[in-house]
C-alpha cells in the first residue's frame, strides 16, 4: 500500500468553506481569504511526496484523503491524473474540477472544504491543534 502521512496544524482563520477546493500548506499563516486551508505548518508539500506515490497518482490512481483530529476522522475520495504536474514547494490542493496546476494533488474530489465535518473544522480553528492527514493510494484505481 503507497501511503504518505503529513502532520499540520490548526489557525484562528480556517473557514474550510470553500465549495471547489480544498488545501493543506506548509505555510505558517492564514489570511481570512484562504477559505479552502484546511490546516498550516504541514511537514510535507507536493515536492516532499515520494517518486513512486506521485508516479501512482500520475497513472489516474484514486486518493483517500483521511484527515484524523483527536478521534475525528474525515475522509475524502479523489483521483489522480495523467496531466498532475505534482511540483510545488509548499501547498497540496485537492480539487472538485480536473483543473491542474502545480499544487494540485488530485481531482474528480467528492468533497472540498466546506464539505468537511464542522466538528473536524471547529477543532483547526485552535493553532494548537494538530491533524494528521493520510493520503493512500487505492491499488484498484478508478471505479
Amino acid at each position: 500500500m503507497l501511503r504518505e502521512v503529513i502532520h499540520c496544524r490548526g489557525h484562528e482563520n480556517v473557514k474550510a468553506t470553500h465549495k471547489s477546493t480544498l488545501e493543506f500548506t506548509k505555510e505558517d499563516h492564514l489570511t481570512p481569504r484562504g477559505d479552502c486551508i484546511l490546516c498550516i505548518e504541514a511537514d510535507k508539500g507536493i515536492n516532499d511526496l515520494s517518486e513512486e506515490f506521485k508516479a501512482a497518482l500520475k497513472t489516474g490512481k484514486r486518493l483517500l484523503i483521511r484527515t484524523k483530529v483527536g478521534n475525528l476522522v474525515d475522509e475524502v475520495l479523489a483521483e489522480g491524473s495523467p496531466d498532475l504536474i505534482l511540483d510545488h514547494e509548499y501547498s497540496m490542493v485537492v480539487r472538485k474540477s480536473t483543473y491542474i496546476d502545480g499544487r494540485t494533488l488530485a481531482v474528480r474530489a467528492n468533497k472540498a472544504a466546506r464539505d468537511i465535518d464542522r466538528r473536524v473544522v471547529e477543532l483547526l480553528k485552535n493553532p494548537e491543534t494538530v491533524a494528521e492527514v493520510e493520503l493512500i493510494i487505492l491499488d484498484e484505481g478508478k471505479p
